[in-house]
């Protein structure tokens, strides 16, 4: 158990049947009235964010959210396979789980399985990938404007911004986090 005067930011506890992580919190002690604490919770499941105010007093249980790391194996239609790299046993996820940034994840790239009481809600792909382009139109000589970028597409069909010097066949370091190139690899 865990009282609301306790809370600090990256707590996960249960409330209402969802698992809540707290973001943000403050405790406030007003100058007149009885203190409270002010917090901004994600639900884990959803995704949803709420800002909900507490008495420090308050009790909820811990929740406990496991990370593990397996191995992304290949799609078919709306299942996604995941290895566990202990066992070799098969995962499947549906779509819907799967977050916007898993676009930067190819076969074989080892992602962590975010679950609570053995349901997976998220998966989370390494901070940084490295992707090979497959195709980028070439730069304008001349262009060379501060900042100017141009579309390229990754060897996953993710499209991003890129510098115009990148060009089909070079390998890019991307921040999966931000979906921002980093640099040439």
């Amino acid at each position: 158990m865990v009282s609301a005067g306790d809370f600090r930011n990256g707590l996960t506890f249960e409330m209402d049947n969802n698992i809540m992580q707290i973001i943000e919190f403050q405790h406030v002690k007003p100058g007149k009235g009885a203190a409270f604490v002010r917090t901004k919770l994600r639900n884990v499941v959803t995704g949803a964010v709420t800002e909900t105010t507490f008495n420090p007093n308050s009790k909820f249980p811990t929740a406990t959210v496991e990370r593990k790391e397996m191995e992304y194996s290949y799609n078919d239609g709306e299942l996604y396979y995941f290895m566990d790299l202990d066992t070799y046993d098969q995962v499947p996820i549906n779509k819907s789980t799967l977050p916007d940034n898993f676009k930067f994840v190819k076969e074989g790239m080892v992602v962590k399985l975010v679950s609570t009481k053995g349901n997976v809600f998220s998966v989370e792909p390494p901070m940084f990938v490295e992707l090979l382009v497959t195709k980028s139109e070439p730069g304008v000589k001349g262009n060379t404007a501060t900042n100017a970028t141009k579309p390229a597409i990754l060897e996953t069909g993710a499209e991003i911004k890129v510098p115009m010097f990148i060009n089909e066949g070079d390998v890019l370091k991307i921040d999966t986090r931000t979906g921002e190139y980093l640099e040439r690899v």
